[in-house]
């Protein structure tokens, strides 16, 4: 479990467990926020509550992302563009994972 502490005050955890069973979903994403909640259920779901006028969606294929992420990476290296993930943003995901396995194995 790692709990996250942002400069606006709002906390984030990460939970990752290997134990569970293969039947239940996969990566499910919860945001609570001013009352509110979102959730993500394995990439194919998406519950509100709170939300006035707000559609559950439900998704026929997953789509995590990385076909739009690896295309918008081609398109910076090709077009000479900004990257789509400012490096600032991943080195500092880079430290805090250094930090973790370092801390993992005091």
């Amino acid at each position: 479990m790692i709990t996250l502490a942002f400069a606006d005050g709002s906390v984030g955890s990460i939970n990752y467990f290997v134990n569970g069973a293969a039947a239940f979903p996969k990566e499910p994403l919860e945001v609570f926020c001013g009352g509110r909640i979102l959730q993500l259920d394995n990439f194919r779901r998406l519950r509100a509550y709170g939300w006035p006028g707000f559609r559950n969606l439900n998704l026929w294929r997953q789509d995590k992302g990385q076909r739009a992420c690896a295309g918008a990476f081609v398109a910076a290296v090709t077009g000479g563009g900004a990257p789509p993930i400012p490096v600032d943003e991943i080195l500092e995901v880079a430290r805090c994972s250094v930090a973790l396995a370092e801390a993992v194995r005091a």
